[in-house]
């Protein structure tokens, strides 16, 4: 697929997919003409490289785990460089429960405040 068709598939601009490959991240063959062809592949693998990078992970970390990810081989240092980054996504998700929660608590009190007909006062 060319891509265009590719940047419909996943939802990501045209210029996105041009930065992952200049970065390593995906891979196109040239058509004579030097048009960019994907394989079907691309689309979950593009997928993927959004999830990552929504996750915080800079390219360059990305590119290091891909191997891994495709082939699901490994060495002792990349499993450890995967462990860090999930125990700092999981830092992340504590951080946004809690901030959650807070929103949950000033919601709940605005509410019951609101219902009342009291003015909602700073603390």
């Amino acid at each position: 697929m060319r891509i265009g068709e590719l940047a419909t598939k996943t939802g990501v601009s045209v210029r996105a997919l041009r930065y992952y490959e200049e970065q390593h991240l995906l891979a196109s063959e040239r058509s004579a003409s030097g048009q960019r062809h994907y394989s079907d592949r691309a689309v979950d693998r593009v997928q993927l490289i959004q999830q990552l990078y929504a996750a915080g992970l800079p390219s360059r970390s990305i590119l290091e785990l891909m191997p891994c990810v495709v082939t699901g081989e490994a060495t002792p240092e990349l499993l450890a460089k995967l462990a860090s980054e999930r125990d700092r996504i999981d830092g992340q998700i504590t951080d946004l429960v809690s901030t959650r929660d807070r929103l949950d608590s000033v919601i709940a009190s605005a509410t019951a405040t609101y219902l009342t007909g009291e003015p909602c006062r700073p603390q």
